[in-house]
Formats: C-alpha cells, structure tokens, sequence
C-alpha cells in the first residue's frame, strides 16, 4: 500500500482532533461550543484555518476582535499572536493546516 489513510471524526462538542502531525503538515481539526477558546499563543509555523461551520472570533496581535464566518480561509503569519474563540450560538468547527510543520 502506497497511500498513507488517515481518519476522521464529526465532533458535535469542543475537540482539538490531530490529524496529521508530520514533517511535513500539521492537520488539525476543531469543534468549539459557544464559550470555548483556545489559550492565546503565538503562531508556530504559516498557518491556513478554514472556517467549515458557524463565525469564528479571532484576534491576531494587537488588533480587535474580527469575526468570519463559514466558508472563509484565513492565512495567518508565523510568531502571530493568536486569541481564537467562540462567542456565538451556533457550534465552531475549523480547519488548521500548518505549513511548513513547526519543528
């Protein structure tokens, strides 16, 4: 077998799922209920977040709070500060891909 399969699963509550962790991408997959946040920290690498379903709330260094919604593809600077949230009703779920993988 060539291929390498990965999997995945539909999270209906807050998950931080790993997908992929290589040398050469970072492949996450998050669901965050209303009120869920990751910790503020630093962009490790070039990050891309695909928003699949509901607005995310993200602060990226000093500035405001911007909100995005489904459909949107974020490209993110590395050493970013990041304050990524869910402030609204309807449940979060994201896409991270990092490229290239922090070391």
């Amino acid at each position: 077998m060539i291929e390498k399969i990965f999997k995945f699963e539909e999270s209906e509550k807050t998950k931080v799922e790993k997908l992929i962790m290589d040398e050469n991408i970072h492949y996450i997959n998050m669901t965050f209920e209303k009120g869920n946040a990751l910790p503020e920290h630093f962009s490790n690498s070039v990050l891309y977040m695909t928003i699949k379903e509901g607005i995310l709330s993200i602060g990226l260094d000093n500035q405001e709070i911007k909100k995005y919604e489904k459909g949107t593809i974020l490209k993110i600077p590395f050493n970013t500060k990041m304050n990524v949230k869910n402030t609204d009703d309807e449940l979060l779920k994201l896409t991270v891909i990092k490229a290239p993988a922090p070391n």
